[in-house]
């Protein structure tokens, strides 16, 4: 990642919600330095981080678009638990690993790692997923850590599926 990319990245909220268009904080602070995507995509960041965006790179302030979403404060991710059916989708959709749970059990999140994205609500199929309100959510390094943990996990679970495989064919 560049220099520029980097210090934009900082300023993203890391929520990985991919409202912005992108599949995470880090490829849409990419894309707004090498000039691909506006400034004025992340709901979770709202007007405040769009102003800081602008002061960074010595552009105008402007609004957020509202097309993308509309801020709102802090929330994380609840599972009622006596309603979940274990189907692991909200597992396979949570960006940062912040729900854990066995198939065909039930499920809970680690509040303490949610970032409030809602990719897990969605894919429930029994709409047992509620976001609460919390005073803040995890301090932004956690959150770009833990995102950064999940895709090299599932880069090593698609590497080792690709192994098995050829070990089946060879």
């Amino acid at each position: 990642m560049s220099p520029l990319a980097t210090r934009i990245d900082a300023l993203l909220p890391q929520t990985q919600c991919a409202k912005c268009g992108y599949e995470g904080c880090r490829p849409y602070a990419e894309a707004i330095a090498n000039a691909e995507a506006d400034i004025d995509q992340c709901p979770p960041g709202g007007d405040e981080g769009v102003a800081k965006l602008a002061a960074l790179l010595g552009r105008p302030a402007k609004r957020l678009d509202a097309t993308r979403g509309e801020f709102l404060p802090p929330r994380v991710a609840l599972i009622d638990e006596s309603q979940c059916i274990g189907c692991v989708k909200c597992i396979q959709a949570c960006p940062v690993d912040a729900i854990v749970g066995a198939s065909k059990l039930m499920h809970t999140v680690i509040a303490g790692w949610c970032t409030g994205c809602e990719l897990c609500i969605p894919p429930c199929p029994v709409d047992c997923i509620a976001l609460v309100p919390v005073p803040a959510l995890p301090d932004p390094d956690l959150s770009r850590q833990r995102h950064g943990f999940r895709a090299a996990r599932l880069a090593r679970e698609a590497a080792e599926h690709a192994a098995r495989m050829l070990e089946r064919e060879g």
